[in-house]
């Protein structure tokens, strides 16, 4: 039960009640609320006790936590004329080639984030 999972958590609109949201992604339907993200959290905690609890007297798989390390580094072929279009669109844009990139695919998966400039 003292398994360390990824916690999402979001401030609630006051039409939605206010205080804050909390859910484990891995572990569908577990979410809890609070009025501070320590009540959300302490909620969220009793709630993955149960849903770990429940799961395991259905005998239903329970995921274990995601324990990859990312380093933010990736190796990447492309083609030449890939390449080329890229740094040239950087140069443009006065920012690193890598930056560029980052931002582009920061975009592709709907992170919000500063403009190149």
């Amino acid at each position: 039960m003292n398994l360390e999972y990824e916690i999402k958590l979001r401030k609630l609109l006051p039409e939605e009640g206010g205080g804050w949201f909390a859910e484990i992604p891995l572990l569908p339907g577990c979410m809890a609320d609070g009025e501070t993200i320590e009540e959300a959290v302490k909620n969220l905690n009793e709630a993955k006790a149960s849903w770990i609890e429940t799961n395991l007297e259905i005998n239903r798989a329970v995921p274990e936590p995601d324990s990859e390390v990312y380093s933010g580094q990736l190796r990447l072929r492309m083609p030449k004329s890939l390449h080329r279009d890229l740094s040239q669109k950087a140069k443009e844009e006065n920012v690193s080639f890598n930056q560029f990139i980052l931002y582009h695919l920061a975009r592709g998966v709907g992170h919000k984030g500063k403009e190149l400039t």
